[in-house]
């Protein structure tokens, strides 16, 4: 028995950092991960799809969001099941019950609404754990599982839950214990574990997974696997076999580099400039170290410049910092006279000072530099 293993798809997600170019681009390329999530269970001959929590961002989505991803779901050619997680759950006001969703709701959608047992077809049944608010007093899943008679004797059972484990030690009724899930997998009243909410693929313990998202939706060292499903096989005897597939197209990249002379701004320019499939790559870059003022000016020219290339390019502010320490000779080949040389100077001083206005200082002699060359063509 094959099925295909996701979760957080987070229809109608945002992320403040792209422009209404890069938005509309994100966004198709989220309903274009569940074709291609449908695409993987027909090449697999997955019998379902269980989708563990989070499918869309918030309950609260423009209708046209919530019947773009119905109609994307529609096309897989096999039982779809939904399970509320924290981002969509079944409160008052949950999308599961609304207006729009009955009205787009294609029939191969069935909604995990209740905890408890839900039959797949004979021999083959989901225990799923529903939120039903976005802050629950404990975890639905241990709850549905400690609740649930065992399977009978050749049924394949498979828990479908959200949110975060438990670490070893630890005591939280509102996380999942994995200690106990996996003492059910052992004892055979289990067969796998399909969890939600972490976006990263991770096996957490053997037969238990988080599918991670099937699109991207941070940087990479934050989230790993992102952008990927798992196609998840129950045999007759043995542990579940589980294998990633690739559904995603974006990436989040985030890079350091550390600057002491030109030759260092241009390796940086160049490890940038390799990334493929910019337009629909996102990069946060951060640089240390101290460079003169003529390699701060081309760096700056060199990242406005990329920028009109990636999906987003943005400064790594935590992990930025780049002191501008120019040579007499820099400012001198600016033959700046007058007030002009004698605020060059004041500054000069202030970012040789190493105090808390050196950094400013820095800048302002760095954006001096770059337009007095430019003023002057050179």
């Amino acid at each position: 028995m094959r099925f295909v293993h996701t979760a957080d798809w987070q229809s109608g997600m945002t992320r403040h950092f792209l422009d209404a170019d890069a938005q509309a681009r994100f966004t198709d390329a989220r309903l274009d991960a569940i074709s291609r999530l449908g695409a993987v269970a027909a090449e697999q001959e997955a019998e379902f799809v269980v989708v563990c929590g989070d499918v869309f961002e918030d309950n609260r989505l423009a209708p046209a969001v919530i019947a773009r991803s119905l109609d994307r779901i529609a096309a897989i050619g096999c039982p779809v099941y939904l399970l509320p997680g924290n981002h969509d759950p079944l409160d008052a006001a949950s999308i599961y019950t609304s207006e729009v969703f009955a009205r787009h709701r294609p029939a191969n959608v069935i909604v995990l609404d209740a905890p408890g047992v839900h039959e797949v077809r004979p021999g083959v049944e989901l225990l799923a754990a529903p939120w039903f608010s976005k802050h629950p007093t404990g975890d639905p899943l241990t709850e549905a599982v400690a609740a649930a008679a065992p399977p009978a004797a050749g049924v394949i059972r498979i828990a479908v839950g959200h949110g975060g484990t438990l670490p070893v030690g630890a005591q939280d009724q509102r996380l999942i214990d994995v200690a106990a899930l996996s003492a059910r997998i052992a004892a055979g009243e289990l067969h796998y574990v399909a969890l939600g909410d972490r976006h990263s693929v991770t096996e957490v313990a053997p037969g238990i997974w988080y599918s991670g998202a099937p699109e991207v939706t941070n940087f990479d060292h934050k989230e790993t696997g992102s952008g990927s499903v798992l196609v998840v096989e129950i045999p007759e005897q043995g542990p579940a076999r589980v294998t990633p597939a690739r559904v995603g197209s974006w990436r989040f990249a985030s890079r350091e580099f550390t600057l002491t002379a030109e030759r260092d701004v241009d390796a940086a320019v160049a490890a940038l400039s390799a990334l493929p499939d910019k337009d629909r790559t996102v990069v946060k870059a951060g640089f240390t170290g101290t460079v003169g003022l003529a390699a701060k000016a081309r760096l700056d020219a060199e990242l406005e410049a990329l920028r009109a290339r990636f999906a987003a390019l943005e400064l790594w502010e935590r992990k930025t910092d780049l002191a501008v320490l120019p040579g007499e000779e820099e400012l001198e080949s600016l033959e700046l006279t007058g007030p002009a040389a004698d605020a060059a100077q004041e500054l000069l001083g202030v970012a040789r000072s190493g105090g808390e206005r050196a950094a400013d200082a820095s800048g302002a002699l760095a954006l001096l530099y770059r337009l007095t060359r430019q003023e002057v063509g050179a």
